[in-house]
């Protein structure tokens, strides 16, 4: 019984912290993945979970589950007929982006490779997923590489830390100082330049009306067939492959059926993969021993610190040779290594609304490409 009302508490809490961000404003300043991972945490750190029979049986299954199913929500609303619509220059600081996340997990794999982190390349792969399309993206590699969860988590820790003095950085002096040597942002409506941000609705509200449940439920048993396809081909290749081999086919299943338009119009589908997103983060935030935060724990802080900013100026290095605007490059920057909501909060600090676009598509794309590049990165480091 105990453990039973232990899934429901799981499955049921997000909602509670849906619900909060709807209504305070502060709350959703801070980000519902955020309190997710606070409240794992707590529990998790409290003593209490070793007195219900099963937890760790509970825990388990859930954190397998949540992220294979929520990958294909994630991805239906996709619209890759758009990606032939960014402009040139927004499209380019895209692979700009890319190839300085990457470049920096590179280098700071052989910087920290004889530090004593295990499985060095597992974290590199988790951190080429979080710095390219964002939390799921870290959850499906550690899921898909079978990474130790305590690594998981403290990269997670550092990277909330590390992200704050970043976006502190972009939403204040970043403008002004890339302008001293970046050109600036030719508006297409100087309207757009209006200070005063896009407005952001509450995606989540809404999300349980009745007229939505029949949507859902479609959406959903559609992603539980794609994650029975993806787990039947996982059977055909090795043991230690398996996984990997599930995130992957269900990624590309997740793409091929944005382009189906039934599939495509399924309403909150996203939302409700995030919401998958929330329930794994809460459960394996509650996995988390904080009494492991050591040494090794300060070199992977080292290590996602030095992706972040060294990133960002291996970007601003090719932004400044190819002439890309500053916004622009703050905007597809922040899109690597944030989430959605950061972009739109970031596009509102800016004063241009019209890089609103841009910034999603780069994230959305980023939330396609991260698991493939993220996996594959992971394999190439364990052979060196």
């Amino acid at each position: 019984m105990a453990a039973i009302l232990l899934v429901l508490f799981f499955l049921l809490f997000p909602l509670l912290i849906l619900r909060l961000c709807h209504r305070y404003s502060f709350l959703s300043k801070i980000g519902a993945v955020v309190m997710a991972y606070v409240v794992g945490f707590v529990i998790g750190n409290l003593g209490l979970l070793p007195m219900i029979g099963g937890h760790a049986k509970v825990q388990e299954l859930m954190t397998t589950l949540t992220i294979p199913v929520a990958i294909p929500l994630l991805l239906f609303s996709m619209d890759i007929k758009k990606w032939t619509r960014i402009a040139g220059k927004t499209f380019l600081s895209l692979l700009f982006a890319l190839a300085a996340v990457i470049l920096a997990v590179v280098a700071g794999f052989f910087i920290f490779r004889n530090q004593g982190i295990e499985n060095l390349w597992d974290v590199s792969g988790m951190m080429v997923g979080l710095y390219t399309g964002s939390t799921p993206n870290l959850a499906s590699i550690q899921t898909a590489l079978g990474a130790d969860e305590t690594t998981y988590m403290v990269i997670v820790t550092y990277d909330l830390v590390i992200g704050a003095f970043h976006l502190l950085f972009v939403m204040t002096v970043a403008q002004r100082l890339l302008l001293l040597f970046l050109p600036g942002y030719s508006y297409i409506d100087r309207a757009s330049s209006n200070g005063g941000g896009p407005e952001d609705e509450d995606p989540y509200w809404g999300l349980l009306k009745k007229r939505r449940v029949v949507p859902l439920m479609k959406a959903f048993g559609i992603s539980l067939l794609i994650f029975g396809i993806g787990g039947a081909a996982s059977l055909l290749v090795p043991e230690s492959s398996q996984m990997a081999v599930v995130i992957l086919a269900i990624t590309t299943l997740g793409i091929g059926a944005s382009l189906i338009p039934a599939v495509k119009k399924l309403d909150k589908s996203f939302e409700l993969g995030m919401y998958l997103i929330l329930i794994f983060c809460m459960v394996i935030a509650s996995r988390a021993d904080l009494r492991n935060i050591d040494f090794i724990a300060m070199m992977i802080a080292a290590y996602v610190a030095f992706v972040v900013f060294g990133s960002m100026i291996i970007q601003a290095f090719l932004s400044w040779i190819f002439r890309i605007d500053a916004d622009t490059y703050i905007i597809t920057s922040t899109a690597m290594i944030t989430n959605p909501a950061v972009v739109i909060a970031v596009a509102g600090a800016l004063r241009n609304r019209e890089i609103v676009f841009s910034g999603l598509s780069v994230s959305i794309i980023g939330l396609a490409v991260g698991n493939y590049l993220g996996i594959f990165l992971a394999w190439l480091l364990e052979m060196i």
